[in-house]
């Protein structure tokens, strides 16, 4: 993995911090589920920009099974 993914988990830790600094004695429930949806779209975003919309790529670069990111393509409306 590149020297990268430690500042890619400094980001996302720190955008964490920060929703809860927000949440002002609000309750926070789902959080993963909602770590995951902010995050999942403009990742998938950026792999296809980054491979030019080869999906057979973005699907090997994510690890996900072709199939899977066409329905997230979709999801998102990306496709």
């Amino acid at each position: 993995m590149p020297a990268d993914n430690h500042s890619l988990r400094h980001c996302v830790a720190r955008a964490v911090e920060e929703y809860f600094s927000h949440l002002d004695g609000q309750t926070c429930t789902d959080l993963y589920q909602l770590v995951l949806q902010e995050v999942e779209d403009p990742l998938i975003t950026a792999v296809m920009k980054y491979t030019r919309n080869n999906q057979s790529k973005a699907s090997e670069m994510l690890g996900l099974n072709r199939g899977t990111l066409r329905k997230k393509l979709k999801l998102y409306d990306l496709l």
